[in-house]
């Protein structure tokens, strides 16, 4: 996945708008306009970095003259007291950016290195790892592509999904396949969420690409994948955590999706230290 440059910096000017606007009181009345610091970011925690690009764009918008070397790129795993990046530029704007960077750094950080973890529990087996439409208001590309450099997949990037209640609102799995495809186009791949393995059944009957298994156990899961025998893919959703992903991809499902990638995902630390 790649990220839009002009994406990038509109997050990030409305980021710096809702967190200076257009005054810093400590920096601005603090620090010398022409003073001239040095700083680096260092890693708290071992995982899988990403967002650095994004994070010091945050410095170089403010402050175009701003000297940056980094140690790491996005995907690179760090430890504990890695020094990620150095940079040098003035005072002043170096403060202004800081804490703006470190939110975006440290949040798709944190997505990255929990993707990466799941990743890592699941290898081995035929499943693999993708988000949900689960995401941050405004944020959705930046969360997605971290899930992708810690080694997830993009949920739903070209394909319609048929959730519960657009099911229930239609009146039923085959009223609603069966519409949605007269107005698709050709290309369009269609999901079904199921919650039951009759639900299953009528999904392979329509000849849906995706079916979602929603919050079914590890056993009935099996019996899924027997059901469909390849017919489909089988992406298990719903109350998956990290205790039970490995027995999860084990049910032979394709794929297993976690909306906790990006909507609770804990922050991975890293803190930005002055050179003296």
């Amino acid at each position: 996945m790649i990220l839009l440059p002009f994406y990038v910096d509109d997050i990030i000017k409305t980021a710096l708008t809702e967190d200076i606007n257009y005054i810093d009181s400590t920096a601005d009345l603090l620090i010398p306009e022409d003073s001239i610091s040095s700083a680096y970011f260092m890693s708290k925690a071992d995982g899988v970095l990403c967002g650095l690009e994004v994070a010091l764009r945050v410095f170089t918008i403010l402050d175009p003259e701003m000297k940056i070397e980094c140690r790491f790129k996005d995907g690179d795993k760090v430890k504990y007291g890695d020094i990620i990046a150095e940079f040098t530029g003035h005072t002043r704007l170096m403060l202004k950016a800081e804490r703006t960077s470190l939110n975006l750094l440290q949040h798709m950080s944190g997505i990255s290195s929990y993707t990466n973890k799941c990743v890592e529990l699941v290898k081995g087996t035929n499943a693999s790892i993708a988000d949900t439409r689960k995401t941050l208001p405004g944020l959705r590309p930046l969360q997605k592509y971290a899930v992708t450099v810690g080694g997830g997949r993009n949920h739903l990037t070209d394909a319609a999904m048929l959730k519960d209640n657009h099911i229930d609102a239609y009146g039923g799995i085959t009223a609603a396949v069966n519409a949605l495809r007269q107005k698709a186009g050709h290309m369009l791949q269609i999901e079904v969420e199921t919650r039951n393995l009759e639900e299953v059944q009528e999904a392979v009957d329509c000849g849906v690409n995706v079916i979602m298994l929603d919050n079914m156990d590890c056993p009935t899961m099996a019996k899924a994948v027997k059901l469909v025998n390849g017919r489909a893919k089988l992406e298990a959703s719903g109350n998956v955590t990290m205790e039970n992903i490995r027995e999860v991809a084990e049910s032979g499902v394709d794929i297993i999706s976690l909306g906790a990638l990006t909507h609770s995902v804990k922050a991975f630390d890293i803190s930005m230290k002055w050179k003296k």
